[in-house]
């Protein structure tokens, strides 16, 4: 019974009695023939298109709002899934599973669904244009204060700041002094202390923020090995004169003349003292040569023996 409405009927497979038919298919529902039900009503009478439509709306839309908390998504939504379900009605005759039992009641959910997509669309645009952010100086549905109040801008949040205690170990150079020193013989120089240099350890205080220095104070300095100045000494003692020539003693008397200075005795031969000569007599010198050298005491025939 293609396009038929909803109303009880004479059950075609049991002719004595009446069966409701709900606008698509035969019910469970029967009564005898000739006697239609009046105080139970019809099944699903008493649910028109517009409650069975309402009913998915709100199902669709409650727990929409639970999780977006957004009019123009709700309605977009709720409106999106109702076309579904009004399409697949229309084109199925009903869908009982959403409670559309007719194509009616389906095309009054194409209606609604249509209407609330629209509604979306527009609240969408409403509370995405000027003034529906606090922050956008356009025009807001609220009412502003003449003069605004200046707005305090967020402070930045605060970086971290560490610190740390830093050892640095540095030289310290030794100096250099120069001294007279009176136990060396004028014109020698030397060093008679070698410089070292020393050490010193400088503890810091560094400042970090957001992991860069920016500052560093000094908390102690230690010197772990003090420096030994270098010394340079200068030589100031004059050299002693050489000793004066000593006359060798003689015995006999008597001075050979070819020597003066000092006196060289008349023997069978006559060394310089200390040298390898062996006598039998010695002389100290130096002397001079002025005549022959007969005992040959001037190796070098410079005119001075003994030297």
């Amino acid at each position: 019974m293609p396009e038929t409405p909803q109303g009880w009927y004479t059950d075609p497979n049991q002719p004595a009695q009446q069966r409701w038919w709900d606008g698509v298919q035969w019910t469970e529902h029967t009564a005898p023939l000739g006697q239609a039900p009046v105080a139970v009503a019809a099944p699903g009478a008493a649910k028109s298109p517009t409650r069975t439509v309402a009913l998915i709306v709100g199902g669709v839309i409650l727990p929409i709002t639970l999780l977006t908390r957004s009019l123009g998504a709700i309605l977009m939504l709720a409106g999106f899934v109702l076309f579904f379900v009004a399409i697949y009605g229309i084109v199925r005759g009903s869908a009982k599973l959403f409670r559309v039992r007719s194509r009616g009641a389906a095309w009054a959910a194409l209606g609604i669904a249509l209407a609330l997509m629209f509604g979306g669309t527009a609240a969408n645009a409403a509370l995405g244009g000027p003034g529906s952010n606090p922050a956008d100086p356009g025009t807001s549905s609220e009412a502003k204060p003449l003069v605004s109040a200046p707005t305090e801008k967020p402070s930045p949040s605060p970086k971290p700041t560490t610190f740390e205690v830093v050892e640095e170990t540095a030289v310290i150079p030794f100096e250099r002094a120069a001294v007279d020193d009176p136990n060396i013989d004028v014109g020698q120089v030397l060093i008679t202390t070698a410089g070292v240099a020393g050490t010193k350890v400088t503890t810091y205080r560094v400042k970090y923020v957001d992991g860069r220095e920016v500052s560093r104070e000094v908390a102690s300095e230690v010197v772990t090995l003090a420096p030994v100045n270098e010394v340079t000494s200068t030589g100031t003692r004059q050299p002693a004169p050489p000793p004066a020539p000593v006359p060798f003693a003689q015995t006999g008397g008597g001075c050979h003349p070819s020597y003066s200075g000092v006196c060289v005795p008349f023997d069978s031969d006559v060394d310089c003292d200390g040298g390898g000569g062996n006598g039998p007599s010695y002389v100290r010198g130096p002397l001079s040569v002025i005549g022959q050298d007969v005992y040959e005491l001037d190796r070098d025939g410079d005119g001075i023996a003994c030297d």
